[in-house]
């Protein structure tokens, strides 16, 4: 899939098509954008914890010719104010996918729907009622997921130990530069291609309109929160009982991790799995060229769009 001119660095997320607003069982509102060509297949992205979905522009702006783009935030992220803590966690999520897909199917109209969704997002979309029976195919980035025994064991402590650090992250910049300069020597982001650290700066701070500079949209306390507990929910799913096909692309599992260690599900679970080489659990910003061919072949697969060739 040639790679279009505005996905080359600097990233500037276009305006959408079309906003709506996805009202939850709790009352709270999320936002939902739509790109790209209405009449199209559908395409669902959502994020990682403590990321916004902005931040996949790199990805999910490939198929902005041909698909139904809609992108949203998962609550308290991004575009979404930060709202109550004790409702940020995974069971509440996993409620709100299923919500926010209905929502989107009454707003812009009934569609088959391939759902791609990155780190917490698939473990949402895995665990919610629904069992993905709304979508026509669940394309999963780098899922938190891992059996009982050894990765398990060694699962917890990572979750553990990045929680640690989440708490320990910077509150306040005072400007987007210096956050750029802080994923610079970053870890997680060492493997990001050029323009993400700008993507990313834009994308997860706000302006602090009462004492300047800039916070984080999502705050720390609360992926921090995720990360408590998300061990709890990783030994949860079984792809087996979804009820639609799944493909999953992970992070080279043999690479040391600095997020979440990534395990070989193929051996571990029954699923259609993959792995980048050489590719961290930030895959999809180190090789959305990758990410995009896989996710174009899932959805052909799935009838959702035509085979190429």
């Amino acid at each position: 899939m040639p790679t279009p001119d505005r996905l080359a660095p600097p990233f500037v997320v276009p305006e959408p098509v079309e906003t709506a607003e996805a009202r939850l069982s709790d009352g709270v509102a999320i936002t939902v954008r739509r790109f790209g060509n209405p009449d199209g297949p559908r395409l669902l992205f959502s994020h990682g914890n403590g990321l916004a979905v902005d931040m996949y522009y790199p990805l999910w702006g490939q198929f902005l010719d041909d698909s139904d783009v809609v992108v949203f935030d998962l609550r308290n992220h991004g575009q979404n104010p930060a709202g109550d803590i004790a409702t940020h966690n995974v069971p509440q999520f996993a409620r709100d996918m299923d919500a926010i897909v209905d929502e989107i199917g009454r707003r812009f109209g009934p569609k088959p729907t391939i759902g791609i969704y990155h780190s917490i997002s698939c473990l949402a979309a895995c665990l919610s009622a629904a069992r993905g029976a709304n979508y026509a195919g669940l394309f999963l980035l780098d899922p938190p997921v891992c059996k009982p025994g050894k990765t398990y064991r060694e699962f917890d402590a990572g979750t553990e130990r990045g929680a640690r650090m989440t708490r320990r992250r910077q509150v306040r910049y005072e400007s987007l530069e210096q956050f750029v300069e802080v994923l610079g020597i970053s870890p997680t982001y060492r493997r990001v291609q050029a323009g993400v650290a700008e993507l990313v700066a834009s994308a997860t701070l706000r302006a602090d309109e009462t004492d300047g500079g800039y916070v984080l949209r999502c705050p720390r306390e609360y992926e921090a929160q995720i990360m408590d507990f998300i061990t709890a929910f990783a030994v949860l799913v079984d792809f087996g009982k979804l009820q639609c096909p799944v493909k999953v692309l992970s992070a080279d599992p043999t690479l040391p991790f600095s997020y979440l260690p990534s395990f070989n599900l193929g051996v571990m679970m029954d699923c259609d799995y993959d792995f980048i080489p050489e590719a961290s659990h930030m895959l999809v910003f180190e090789r959305p060229d990758v990410c995009g061919e896989r996710i174009l072949e899932f959805a052909a697969a799935c009838g959702a769009v035509p085979a190429a060739g």
